[in-house]
């Protein structure tokens, strides 16, 4: 028998998704990054949006950091600000592609020097994460080469097994290592950590808390974004998601917004692998840097889609979806699963919300609430803690 909406409700209950720290600052292209009005001057000021987006859709509970772009002098007290807006930090994303030593490398660098900066960098990470009460250390490398013969592909990847190795050393017992891969950008003949297999194959070597982390726009065209998931979760390596949208590459787009059937898959396969059992560990994230869209309302649409799309796959009938399949019918399994897609779950949700004392229509209650009017207002002077800043 197919589940109904109230059968799903405590598995919807367990879903949750940090948001970006960045996310809220101004953000572009390589060609223009355009300002807008009420653009946060500090983390303080970010956390402050980013807790909008809980407060509306009670989704977002915690704030993912960018060091250096977040680094403030008084941690706890980042945390405890965090604490009374009624968020919490959350994972704490490493910076090794902006300083000029990383030119050729950061963590896979030849030079002793380059690699003990990287490493260092960090290990003060680490710090901030006991700091700020962080769980997970997540790392993304621009390391790669643009011609062949440049680099030593096979020493890199030893170089670089070595500095994860000393990093995961500094971890605490409760605090874990997530490595993320990029198949490309800024590195375009070779990146040093560019697929799945790859990032697997380092964190393996490291131990139970290093896991990977997938980025859904970091995939080539037409890659089965599904299949890695469903065999990462198989092996016990899914630590954490970044939810975003592509067309072409890593375009930053509100998740859902290019390909909804595809995150309605992903979400499917996240459910089957045990991604929102209520011993998961795996950490929901959205990874986006909003361009031409408000900041706010972008990651309210973002939250909002992510929990659609996973309402869907919860009311997919997994026990008739495996006869079917088990039978061989093709069609008929597939329908099923079509049928779950096409579901409105639009009105169901709004009553969901408004049981638990939310919003029913999230983005139409934040415009009204003049919040973009008053921190355009407020937010006048000083240097606006934008993208790389």
């Amino acid at each position: 028998m197919a589940p109904t909406f109230a059968d799903i409700v405590p598995a919807l209950d367990r879903l949750q998704i940090e948001v970006p720290s960045w996310a809220y600052g101004n953000s572009g292209t390589r060609f223009k990054v355009f300002g807008t009005p009420g653009t946060p001057r500090d983390p303080f000021e970010k956390i402050a949006d980013a807790a909008q987006v809980h407060a509306l859709t009670g989704l977002a509970p915690k704030v993912a950091l960018h060091i250096p772009w977040d680094k403030v002098a008084d941690y706890a007290a980042l945390r405890t600000y965090a604490r009374e807006l009624g968020v919490g930090i959350g994972t704490i994303n490493s910076n090794t592609f902006q300083d000029d030593a990383y030119k050729f490398g950061s963590l896979t660098h030849v030079d002793d020097a380059v690699r003990r900066q990287a490493i260092d960098h960090h290990l003060e990470c680490i710090e901030i994460m006991g700091a700020t009460g962080s769980r997970d250390l997540k790392i993304w490398l621009a390391d790669g080469s643009n011609y062949a013969g440049q680099a030593d592909i096979r020493t890199r990847q030893d170089l670089l097994a070595a500095s994860l190795a000393e990093i995961y050393a500094g971890l605490s017992p409760e605090q874990r290592l997530v490595l993320e891969y990029k198949f490309f950008e800024p590195a375009f003949y070779h990146t040093d950590v560019p697929d799945w297999g790859t990032a697997y194959a380092q964190v393996t070597a490291l131990g139970e808390r290093a896991t990977v982390c997938l980025d859904t726009g970091h995939h080539a065209p037409g890659t089965n974004i599904e299949f890695i998931v469903a065999q990462l979760l198989r092996l016990g390596k899914l630590g954490a998601f970044d939810f975003n949208s592509r067309y072409y590459a890593d375009d930053d787009l509100i998740v859902g917004s290019a390909d909804p059937f595809q995150l309605f898959r992903i979400m499917v396969e996240v459910i089957r692998g045990g991604g929102l059992a209520a011993d998961s560990t795996i950490a929901f994230m959205l990874d986006q840097c909003h361009n031409v869209e408000d900041k706010i309302p972008g990651q309210i649409r973002s939250v909002l889609n992510v929990q659609e799309m996973t309402t869907k796959a919860l009311l997919v009938d997994r026990e008739t979806l495996t006869k079917l399949q088990v039978a061989g019918d093709v069609l008929g399994a597939h329908q099923l699963l079509m049928d779950a897609f096409w579901t409105d779950v639009r009105g169901p949700l709004a009553d969901y919300r408004e049981a638990k004392g939310l919003p029913r229509d999230p983005m139409a209650t934040f415009a009204a609430s003049g919040y973009l009017t008053r921190i355009a207002a407020e937010r006048v002077g000083g240097h606006q803690a934008s993208w790389g800043a």
